[in-house]
């Protein structure tokens, strides 16, 4: 019985070379000398007819034979599990960068334009007191993980005079610096309050602008939530025309007073060969007062993004003429846009702030990425799924 089992399994082995041996014919066979192709196959007759038979010892013989010939001929490359396996991940990213580039992008929202349609980075005031054991390593990762939040205490790292400065939107997106002797401290954006010319006056339940710290001060404490990620169809404006309405992701090269080489995202309000103006809190069209789709008549009729949840601002002029451009720039209800037939009117749904098509014009049709469809993280969002 031993011996059958044992015949079986060398006679398997000695089959597996041999469909080797075919396989490696088969894919070199141009490659390769005759007399190396005559030494592999006097060595695949050899182990045929041992398999033919029933002597064991004969088959062994054959087949390390044959896998001697096999590694002679085609010889094992160093670091094969490595190569293998790197090959796999290159394949992998290929078909990634393949996805991203030409069918669904993913896409970051920085700042706070879109809300409450969709948020930026931004934060909710908490004392340090309030952490508990996952606002710790290593709970604080798995935390931020799943729900995109974290604890931030920010504390002084010199000791002098707080100032607020102008933050810069390409290095730190969503964050505002706080300086104190020359040292930035960054906090989110939201975290400052402003008195009604927009200068700063203080951090929510924090220092004051001018105030005198020592190191180790406490600035600011709070929960920092991470912004909407989303990801953008860039296949589906090739089959079809934009449409008011949608969530529009655009590059901002070639559009005068927008930083270079980055790419805004807004909703898009104004179609080509279009007369725009705004009379708030409505958005009038051609002179007809916009209702549609849905989505455009709650945002002018101030009603909240959900049952609830907060309310938009409506459609508004932006009120200053520091960034204007006549002819493309809404100031106030007096202004009027005409789009050309490559233009669209971009707006944020947050009117009171954010940086949009009323102070720099209209989006030429080049610069359009596509539409924002679905907010895909954080996972605990009230905002995850389809976008309107």
């Amino acid at each position: 019985m031993m011996t059958y089992l044992k015949r079986r399994k060398v006679r398997k082995q000695v089959k597996a070379l041999l469909h080797s041996a075919k396989t490696l014919r088969c894919s070199r066979e141009d490659l390769m000398s005759d007399s190396d192709l005559d030494f592999l196959d006097e060595h695949v007759r050899s182990a045929c007819a041992a398999c033919r038979g029933s002597d064991v010892n004969a088959m062994e013989a054959a087949g390390t034979e044959l896998d001697a010939c096999l590694n002679k001929l085609n010889p094992p490359k160093p670091m094969a599990g490595f190569r293998e396996n790197f090959d796999v991940l290159v394949v992998a990213i290929s078909v990634a960068m393949a996805f991203r580039a030409y069918f669904y992008q993913p896409f970051k929202i920085p700042t706070g334009s879109m809300q409450p349609t969709l948020y930026g980075i931004h934060s909710e005031t908490r004392p340090p007191q309030s952490a508990t054991l996952l606002d710790r390593q290593p709970f604080k990762f798995a935390k931020w993980l799943v729900t995109g939040e974290s604890l931030h205490v920010v504390r002084a790292k010199a000791s002098g005079t707080v100032r607020f400065m102008p933050g810069d939107s390409s290095k730190k997106p969503g964050y505002v610096p706080v300086v104190v002797a020359g040292v930035p401290h960054y906090v989110p954006s939201d975290a400052v309050e402003t008195d009604e010319n927009r200068r700063p006056l203080r951090l929510k339940n924090g220092v004051s602008n001018g105030a005198v710290v020592k190191v180790g001060d406490l600035l600011w404490c709070g929960a920092v939530i991470s912004g909407d990620f989303v990801f953008v169809n860039r296949w589906l404006w090739n089959f079809r025309h934009p449409r008011r309405g949608e969530i529009m992701v655009f590059s901002t090269n070639g559009i005068t007073a927008l930083q270079q080489g980055t790419h805004y995202i807004k909703r898009m309000t104004g179609l080509p060969n279009e007369a725009i103006r705004i009379k708030a809190p409505d958005l009038i069209v051609d002179g007809k007062v916009v209702r549609e789709p849905a989505r455009m008549a709650q945002i002018a009729g101030r009603q909240p993004v959900r049952p609830g949840g907060p309310a938009y601002s409506g459609f508004n002029p932006s009120g200053t003429r520091q960034v204007f451009l006549p002819g493309k720039s809404l100031a106030d209800e007096n202004d009027l846009v005409a789009l050309k037939c490559d233009q669209y009117y971009a707006m944020g749904d947050n009117s009171f702030n954010s940086f949009d098509s009323r102070y720099w014009g209209p989006v030429p049709e080049r610069n359009l990425l596509g539409p924002a469809t679905v907010v895909y993280w954080p996972f605990t969002s009230p905002r995850v799924g389809r976008i309107r």
